[in-house]
Protein backbone atom coordinates (compact mmCIF):
# COMPACT_ATOMS: atom_id res chain seq x y z
CA UNK A 1 0.00 0.00 0.00
CA UNK A 2 2.47 2.33 1.18
CA UNK A 3 4.33 1.66 -2.41
CA UNK A 4 1.55 2.28 -4.29
CA UNK A 5 0.77 5.82 -2.40
CA UNK A 6 4.85 6.68 -3.01
CA UNK A 7 3.71 5.92 -6.77
CA UNK A 8 0.64 7.65 -7.24
CA UNK A 9 2.37 10.95 -5.71
CA UNK A 10 5.01 11.13 -7.76
CA UNK A 11 2.91 10.46 -10.84
CA UNK A 12 0.90 13.55 -9.56
CA UNK A 13 4.38 15.91 -8.88
CA UNK A 14 5.40 14.45 -12.23
CA UNK A 15 2.31 15.62 -14.20
CA UNK A 16 2.11 18.83 -11.94
CA UNK A 17 5.64 20.05 -12.60
CA UNK A 18 5.53 18.47 -16.36
CA UNK A 19 2.80 20.78 -17.08
CA UNK A 20 4.60 23.66 -15.36
CA UNK A 21 7.73 23.20 -17.27
CA UNK A 22 6.09 23.13 -20.46
CA UNK A 23 5.45 26.65 -21.35
CA UNK A 24 7.02 29.74 -20.48
CA UNK A 25 6.36 33.38 -21.30
CA UNK A 26 7.19 34.13 -24.78
CA UNK A 27 6.82 37.45 -26.82
CA UNK A 28 3.05 37.71 -28.67
CA UNK A 29 2.89 37.56 -32.29
CA UNK A 30 1.34 40.65 -33.84
CA UNK A 31 -2.06 40.74 -33.17
CA UNK A 32 -5.03 43.31 -33.00
CA UNK A 33 -6.03 43.33 -29.18
CA UNK A 34 -7.99 46.33 -27.69
CA UNK A 35 -8.59 49.73 -28.90
CA UNK A 36 -6.34 51.01 -26.10
CA UNK A 37 -6.40 54.88 -27.48
CA UNK A 38 -9.92 55.68 -26.37
CA UNK A 39 -8.38 55.11 -22.69
CA UNK A 40 -5.25 57.47 -22.62
CA UNK A 41 -4.99 59.66 -19.84
CA UNK A 42 -6.34 63.20 -20.20
CA UNK A 43 -4.04 65.14 -18.55
CA UNK A 44 -6.67 67.89 -17.53
CA UNK A 45 -8.74 65.27 -15.94
CA UNK A 46 -5.57 63.55 -13.91
CA UNK A 47 -4.95 65.17 -10.42
CA UNK A 48 -1.61 63.02 -10.56
CA UNK A 49 -0.72 59.59 -7.90
CA UNK A 50 -0.03 60.02 -4.53
CA UNK A 51 0.38 57.17 -2.26
CA UNK A 52 -1.37 55.45 0.87
CA UNK A 53 0.20 52.87 3.00
CA UNK A 54 -1.62 49.19 2.71
CA UNK A 55 -1.27 46.90 5.93
CA UNK A 56 2.11 45.07 4.95
CA UNK A 57 3.96 48.73 4.67
CA UNK A 58 3.69 49.14 1.03
CA UNK A 59 3.19 52.39 -0.12
CA UNK A 60 0.38 52.13 -3.04
CA UNK A 61 -0.04 54.93 -5.69
CA UNK A 62 -3.80 56.42 -6.09
CA UNK A 63 -5.91 59.01 -8.16
CA UNK A 64 -7.30 60.79 -5.43
CA UNK A 65 -10.68 63.11 -6.46
CA UNK A 66 -11.81 65.15 -4.03
CA UNK A 67 -15.69 65.81 -2.43
CA UNK A 68 -17.36 65.61 0.62
CA UNK A 69 -15.87 63.26 3.36
CA UNK A 70 -19.39 62.63 5.05
CA UNK A 71 -20.79 61.99 0.88
CA UNK A 72 -20.26 58.46 -0.41
CA UNK A 73 -16.82 57.15 -1.41
CA UNK A 74 -16.22 55.87 -4.91
CA UNK A 75 -13.37 53.56 -5.68
CA UNK A 76 -12.49 52.78 -9.38
CA UNK A 77 -11.22 49.69 -9.78
CA UNK A 78 -8.70 49.59 -13.62
CA UNK A 79 -8.91 46.30 -15.74
CA UNK A 80 -5.94 43.66 -16.42
CA UNK A 81 -3.05 45.05 -17.61
CA UNK A 82 -3.16 48.51 -17.27
CA UNK A 83 -3.71 50.97 -14.37
CA UNK A 84 -5.79 54.17 -13.06
CA UNK A 85 -4.69 56.62 -15.54
CA UNK A 86 -6.93 55.10 -18.26
CA UNK A 87 -9.94 55.83 -15.99
CA UNK A 88 -9.22 59.79 -15.31
CA UNK A 89 -12.32 60.81 -17.82
CA UNK A 90 -14.63 58.78 -15.61
CA UNK A 91 -13.28 59.84 -12.49
CA UNK A 92 -13.51 63.45 -13.57
CA UNK A 93 -17.00 62.88 -14.45
CA UNK A 94 -17.87 61.29 -10.99
CA UNK A 95 -16.16 63.67 -9.05
CA UNK A 96 -16.98 67.25 -10.84
CA UNK A 97 -20.54 66.16 -12.41
CA UNK A 98 -21.77 64.05 -9.46
CA UNK A 99 -20.06 65.53 -6.53
CA UNK A 100 -18.30 62.04 -5.21
CA UNK A 101 -14.97 61.74 -3.61
CA UNK A 102 -13.12 59.17 -6.18
CA UNK A 103 -10.35 57.02 -5.64
CA UNK A 104 -8.13 55.72 -8.61
CA UNK A 105 -6.13 52.94 -6.97
CA UNK A 106 -2.99 51.40 -9.27
CA UNK A 107 -3.95 47.79 -7.96
CA UNK A 108 -0.21 46.16 -6.83
CA UNK A 109 1.50 44.95 -9.12
CA UNK A 110 0.67 47.74 -11.63
CA UNK A 111 1.66 51.27 -12.69
CA UNK A 112 4.38 53.56 -13.19
CA UNK A 113 6.70 51.41 -10.66
CA UNK A 114 5.46 48.87 -8.66
CA UNK A 115 7.78 46.87 -6.33
CA UNK A 116 7.38 43.45 -8.71
CA UNK A 117 4.99 43.88 -11.91
CA UNK A 118 2.68 41.45 -12.73
CA UNK A 119 3.06 39.64 -8.93
CA UNK A 120 1.44 39.81 -5.58
CA UNK A 121 2.34 38.63 -2.46
CA UNK A 122 -0.38 35.97 -2.65
CA UNK A 123 -3.82 35.24 -3.73
CA UNK A 124 -6.19 37.60 -1.63
CA UNK A 125 -3.77 40.40 -1.17
CA UNK A 126 -5.64 42.58 -4.14
CA UNK A 127 -8.84 42.21 -1.90
CA UNK A 128 -6.77 43.22 0.82
CA UNK A 129 -5.13 46.48 -0.57
CA UNK A 130 -8.64 47.66 -1.37
CA UNK A 131 -9.95 47.27 2.21
CA UNK A 132 -7.49 49.26 3.31
CA UNK A 133 -7.45 51.75 0.91
CA UNK A 134 -10.98 52.25 1.63
CA UNK A 135 -10.35 52.25 5.41
CA UNK A 136 -7.79 55.00 5.01
CA UNK A 137 -10.15 56.96 3.18
CA UNK A 138 -12.98 56.61 6.29
CA UNK A 139 -14.90 54.01 4.53
CA UNK A 140 -16.55 52.56 7.53
CA UNK A 141 -18.17 56.27 7.89
CA UNK A 142 -19.55 56.24 5.04
CA UNK A 143 -21.14 54.90 2.02
CA UNK A 144 -18.76 52.62 -0.44
CA UNK A 145 -19.86 52.40 -3.84
CA UNK A 146 -17.11 50.48 -6.09
CA UNK A 147 -17.20 50.80 -10.03
CA UNK A 148 -15.15 47.84 -11.64
CA UNK A 149 -13.83 48.02 -15.41
CA UNK A 150 -13.29 44.12 -16.90
CA UNK A 151 -10.99 42.65 -14.47
CA UNK A 152 -11.90 45.03 -12.51
CA UNK A 153 -15.25 44.15 -12.26
CA UNK A 154 -14.17 40.43 -11.43
CA UNK A 155 -12.41 42.02 -8.90
CA UNK A 156 -15.48 43.86 -7.67
CA UNK A 157 -17.52 40.76 -7.62
CA UNK A 158 -14.75 39.18 -5.96
CA UNK A 159 -14.39 41.57 -3.18
CA UNK A 160 -18.16 41.62 -2.61
CA UNK A 161 -17.95 37.44 -2.02
CA UNK A 162 -14.71 37.35 0.10
CA UNK A 163 -14.62 38.49 3.74
CA UNK A 164 -14.41 42.57 3.03
CA UNK A 165 -17.87 42.02 0.76
CA UNK A 166 -19.29 44.14 4.04
CA UNK A 167 -17.93 47.24 3.39
CA UNK A 168 -20.07 47.29 -0.15
CA UNK A 169 -22.85 49.40 -0.37
CA UNK A 170 -23.23 49.88 -4.39
CA UNK A 171 -21.55 48.37 -7.39
CA UNK A 172 -20.69 49.29 -10.86
CA UNK A 173 -19.72 46.59 -12.85
CA UNK A 174 -18.20 47.71 -16.38
CA UNK A 175 -18.24 44.86 -18.64
CA UNK A 176 -16.76 42.45 -16.02
CA UNK A 177 -14.89 39.21 -16.47
CA UNK A 178 -16.64 36.44 -14.95
CA UNK A 179 -14.51 33.48 -15.87
CA UNK A 180 -12.60 31.82 -18.68
CA UNK A 181 -16.14 29.42 -18.92
CA UNK A 182 -18.90 31.46 -18.66
CA UNK A 183 -21.27 32.30 -20.72
CA UNK A 184 -19.89 35.88 -21.22
CA UNK A 185 -16.86 34.78 -22.32
CA UNK A 186 -14.77 34.55 -25.38
CA UNK A 187 -12.03 32.75 -26.31
CA UNK A 188 -9.02 34.72 -24.82
CA UNK A 189 -10.57 37.62 -24.47
CA UNK A 190 -11.18 38.57 -28.17
CA UNK A 191 -7.62 38.19 -28.59
CA UNK A 192 -6.18 40.68 -25.97
CA UNK A 193 -4.97 37.78 -23.50
CA UNK A 194 -2.73 34.62 -24.03
CA UNK A 195 -3.53 31.84 -20.92
CA UNK A 196 -0.83 29.61 -20.56
CA UNK A 197 -3.08 26.80 -19.82
CA UNK A 198 -0.78 23.78 -19.21
CA UNK A 199 1.20 26.02 -16.57
CA UNK A 200 -1.84 26.96 -14.31
CA UNK A 201 -3.42 23.09 -14.92
CA UNK A 202 -0.11 22.34 -13.32
CA UNK A 203 -0.08 24.98 -10.41
CA UNK A 204 -3.70 24.39 -9.07
CA UNK A 205 -2.89 20.59 -8.96
CA UNK A 206 0.26 21.91 -6.52
CA UNK A 207 -2.27 24.50 -4.52
CA UNK A 208 -4.64 21.49 -4.04
CA UNK A 209 -2.40 20.04 -1.99
CA UNK A 210 -0.79 23.16 -0.67
CA UNK A 211 2.14 23.58 -2.14
CA UNK A 212 2.71 27.57 -3.39
CA UNK A 213 6.29 27.67 -3.84
CA UNK A 214 6.06 27.99 -8.12
CA UNK A 215 2.72 30.98 -7.24
CA UNK A 216 5.18 33.79 -8.34
CA UNK A 217 4.75 32.26 -11.88
CA UNK A 218 3.62 34.29 -15.00
CA UNK A 219 0.54 32.37 -16.63
CA UNK A 220 -1.22 34.94 -18.53
CA UNK A 221 0.15 37.74 -21.27
CA UNK A 222 -1.70 40.65 -22.72
CA UNK A 223 -1.15 41.77 -26.09
CA UNK A 224 -0.63 45.33 -25.98
CA UNK A 225 -0.61 47.55 -29.60
CA UNK A 226 2.75 48.62 -30.72
CA UNK A 227 0.98 51.79 -30.35
CA UNK A 228 0.89 51.32 -26.67
CA UNK A 229 4.40 49.75 -25.82
CA UNK A 230 6.01 52.36 -27.59
CA UNK A 231 4.52 55.20 -26.42
CA UNK A 232 4.71 57.59 -23.83
CA UNK A 233 3.21 55.69 -21.23
CA UNK A 234 4.65 51.85 -22.65
CA UNK A 235 6.69 51.25 -19.53
CA UNK A 236 3.78 51.51 -17.50
CA UNK A 237 1.91 48.53 -19.22
CA UNK A 238 2.10 45.30 -17.36
CA UNK A 239 2.32 42.87 -19.96
CA UNK A 240 1.72 39.21 -17.75
CA UNK A 241 0.75 38.04 -14.33
CA UNK A 242 1.64 35.43 -12.11
CA UNK A 243 -0.37 33.06 -11.00
CA UNK A 244 -1.52 34.79 -7.85
CA UNK A 245 -2.09 37.86 -9.28
CA UNK A 246 -4.38 36.30 -11.93
CA UNK A 247 -5.86 34.39 -9.26
CA UNK A 248 -6.26 37.26 -7.21
CA UNK A 249 -7.95 39.63 -10.12
CA UNK A 250 -11.42 37.52 -10.79
CA UNK A 251 -13.94 35.79 -9.33
CA UNK A 252 -13.42 32.18 -7.48
CA UNK A 253 -14.20 28.93 -9.20
CA UNK A 254 -17.81 29.25 -8.67
CA UNK A 255 -18.15 33.14 -9.74
CA UNK A 256 -21.99 32.80 -9.46
CA UNK A 257 -21.90 32.35 -5.32
CA UNK A 258 -19.38 35.85 -5.69
CA UNK A 259 -22.14 37.34 -7.43
CA UNK A 260 -25.08 36.27 -5.32
CA UNK A 261 -23.28 38.89 -2.42
CA UNK A 262 -23.26 41.66 -4.50
CA UNK A 263 -25.17 44.80 -3.00
CA UNK A 264 -27.51 46.88 -5.47
CA UNK A 265 -25.38 47.08 -8.65
CA UNK A 266 -25.23 48.12 -12.16
CA UNK A 267 -24.18 46.08 -15.19
CA UNK A 268 -23.01 47.96 -18.33
CA UNK A 269 -21.17 47.36 -21.16
CA UNK A 270 -21.06 48.33 -24.79
CA UNK A 271 -22.95 46.52 -27.41
CA UNK A 272 -20.15 46.51 -29.43
CA UNK A 273 -17.85 44.86 -26.85
CA UNK A 274 -14.78 42.89 -27.95
CA UNK A 275 -13.61 40.85 -24.92
CA UNK A 276 -17.14 40.18 -23.70
CA UNK A 277 -20.34 38.69 -24.80
CA UNK A 278 -22.50 41.42 -23.31
CA UNK A 279 -25.80 40.15 -24.21
CA UNK A 280 -25.01 37.19 -22.18
CA UNK A 281 -24.25 39.49 -19.22
CA UNK A 282 -27.94 39.52 -18.00
CA UNK A 283 -29.71 35.84 -18.12
CA UNK A 284 -25.99 35.43 -16.76
CA UNK A 285 -25.79 37.13 -13.33
CA UNK A 286 -30.02 37.38 -13.12
CA UNK A 287 -29.86 33.99 -12.48
CA UNK A 288 -27.84 34.06 -9.15
CA UNK A 289 -28.97 37.50 -7.72
CA UNK A 290 -32.39 40.34 -8.09
CA UNK A 291 -30.16 42.94 -7.24
CA UNK A 292 -28.97 43.90 -10.46
CA UNK A 293 -29.45 46.48 -13.08
CA UNK A 294 -28.40 46.13 -16.87
CA UNK A 295 -27.54 48.49 -19.48
CA UNK A 296 -26.12 47.98 -23.04
CA UNK A 297 -25.15 50.88 -24.97
CA UNK A 298 -25.01 51.03 -28.82
CA UNK A 299 -21.32 51.99 -30.39
CA UNK A 300 -19.47 51.59 -27.24
CA UNK A 301 -16.45 48.51 -27.24
CA UNK A 302 -14.81 46.96 -24.58
CA UNK A 303 -12.77 50.04 -23.92
CA UNK A 304 -14.48 53.18 -25.52
CA UNK A 305 -17.41 52.62 -23.17
CA UNK A 306 -14.93 53.76 -20.26
CA UNK A 307 -15.07 57.48 -21.88
CA UNK A 308 -18.75 57.65 -23.24
CA UNK A 309 -21.05 60.23 -21.33
CA UNK A 310 -24.26 57.52 -21.79
CA UNK A 311 -22.17 55.20 -19.89
CA UNK A 312 -20.77 58.20 -17.09
CA UNK A 313 -24.59 59.31 -16.70
CA UNK A 314 -26.04 55.90 -16.14
CA UNK A 315 -22.95 55.45 -13.30
CA UNK A 316 -23.85 58.60 -11.82
CA UNK A 317 -27.16 58.49 -11.70
CA UNK A 318 -26.91 55.00 -10.54
CA UNK A 319 -25.06 55.79 -7.47
CA UNK A 320 -26.40 58.99 -6.66
CA UNK A 321 -30.14 58.17 -7.05
CA UNK A 322 -29.88 54.21 -7.37
CA UNK A 323 -32.66 54.11 -10.10
CA UNK A 324 -35.08 50.93 -10.47
CA UNK A 325 -35.70 48.50 -13.18
CA UNK A 326 -33.84 47.64 -16.29
CA UNK A 327 -32.35 50.12 -18.70
CA UNK A 328 -31.50 49.16 -22.34
CA UNK A 329 -30.08 51.36 -24.20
Amino acid sequence: MLVILVSSASIFFMIAFGLIASQRIQPLPARESLAFASIETTTAQDPGLTTWRARDGAELGVRHYPGPETGPLVVVVHGSGWHGGGYTALGASLAEEYGFEVLIPDLRGHGPAPMRRGDVDYVGQLEDDLADLILAYGGTERPVYMVGHSSGGGLTIRFAGGAHGHMLDKAVLIAPFLKYNAPTAREDGGGWSHVLVRRIIGLSMLNAVGIHALDHLHVIQFRFPDSVLHGPQGATATQSYSYRLNTSFAPRADYLADVARLPPFLLIAGREDEAFRAEAYEPTLAAATPRGQYMLIGGANHLGILSDRDAHAAIGTFLREAPSGVADG
